[in-house]
């Protein structure tokens, strides 16, 4: 079976732009978590959310392609273009039916579309630009990364919220198995506009509380919902042929994957993260002894931490694993957020250290587990396992580990 190595990494996140500036801001326990000033004057209730204030598309992306997408695709086109600098690659130089693209999504463009829909009603339908037809749709960054990029192998999206940075990677691992080079995958968000703020608070899961420090603390007894957050990390996922025939350096590899959906609430039947976590590692071929560390998926809602501590309690002991939530700072960034936290894995693998939840300070008695709380934990790290669960019934976990 071809090895899926990470040979690129690109970091757009609230609390730094690339990786070095995003790991470094992680350990140190810097927060990207903003009161959101351009929704206070309306009244939603929530409060803060994860801001990537110094990204400016400008900076990052062409006028012409700027004018045809919405921040996420521009924040992904960005994350990208930092993963290829990072392998070292020139897109141009990449054989064009063996290079691929698929990415997770979640919101959309959902900021174009509330700027083309008030045209649209305060002026008419004339009004109303063109890309509006695509710079919404959720294979919008996959599309335009393989123009710019000249990706013409297997392309596509998954949409499954939270998870589908998982499966977007999992997806990438199966291109690589069937014959191409490299695949450009993870996911980005930019949910925090007016219309996408709305459509997320229908779940009930976000937090009112406007204190920047104690708004999204998972796995605590005052435990208030999440917060959303904007950004992603983009990797590059090369088969272990082409990354050792180019002489590259790797960050890991994509061992394992599982996926599940919970049953229909009210059924009595359990949810079902434990079994995408024994998926993963069967996948792997490692047990739960071999895992250094577990990148929680964090809900932050009370009956959820319950759910994934018991999952996590009763696949690897209860505190016998250092469980990661580095999300903490930058909010939950959706199909970016799970890529992000794959990121951090890696780089948790390459500096043997585990990074810090914050903001953190009562576990709640049914979530017990050895959460890594305000500074990192330095410690031998060569397998870790990445949950993510998306609104619905969502269940994805991967397992990233050291290649020699």
């Amino acid at each position: 079976m071809t090895r899926a190595l990470v040979t690129g990494l690109g970091v757009v996140a609230p609390n730094g732009i690339g990786v070095e500036e995003y790991w470094s801001a992680t350990l140190t326990g810097k927060s990207g978590l903003r009161r959101l000033e351009h929704l206070e004057p309306a009244g939603y209730p929530v409060r803060v959310g994860g801001v990537a204030e110094t990204f400016v598309t400008a900076d990052h992306v062409p006028a012409r392609l700027a004018a045809q997408t919405d921040r996420w695709t521009a924040l992904g086109l960005a994350a990208a273009a930092l993963a290829f600098e990072d392998a070292g690659i020139e897109p141009a130089t990449l054989p064009e039916y063996e290079f691929g693209v698929v990415t997770g999504s979640s919101s959309g463009g959902n900021e174009f579309g509330q700027r083309e829909i008030e045209r649209l009603w305060s002026q008419g339908p004339a009004f109303v630009g063109a890309y509006q037809s695509i710079a919404w749709f959720y294979a919008a960054t996959t599309g335009q990364l393989s123009i710019r990029h000249g990706a013409r192998g297997p392309c596509g999206v998954l949409v499954s919220e939270q998870a589908a940075g998982l499966d977007a990677l999992a997806e990438a691992r199966r291109m690589l198995r069937i014959g191409t080079r490299l695949v450009v995958s993870g996911g980005t968000e930019a949910p925090l506009s007016p219309y996408a703020t709305v459509c997320q608070l229908a779940s009930g899961r976000l937090s009112t509380v406007d204190d920047p420090d104690r708004c999204y603390i998972p796995f605590d007894r005052a435990a208030s919902g999440y917060v959303p957050g904007e950004g992603g990390a983009i990797l590059l996922v090369e088969s272990e042929q082409s990354a050792r025939e180019r002489g590259a350096r790797w960050y890991g590899e994509i061992a394992g994957y599982g996926a599940t959906f919970d049953p229909r609430p009210g059924s009595g039947r359990p949810p079902g993260l434990r079994r995408a976590i024994e998926l993963a590692l069967a996948d792997a071929g490692v047990s739960a002894a071999d895992v250094d560390v577990v990148f929680a998926d964090a809900a932050g809602v009370r009956e959820l931490d319950r759910q994934e501590a018991r999952a996590i309690g009763e696949v690897f002991g209860r505190g016998r694993v250092p469980v990661a939530v580095p999300k903490t700072m930058t909010g939950r960034l959706y199909a970016g957020g799970a890529a992000l936290d794959v990121a951090a894995a890696l780089l948790a693998i390459r500096d043997s250290m585990i990074p810090p939840a914050v903001g953190v300070e009562d576990l709640a008695a049914d979530c017990e587990m050895d959460l890594v709380l305000n500074v990192p934990r330095e410690t031998r790290v060569r397998v870790a396992v990445v949950l993510a669960r998306g609104y619905g019934g969502f269940n994805a976990a991967l397992v990233v580990r050291a290649v020699a």
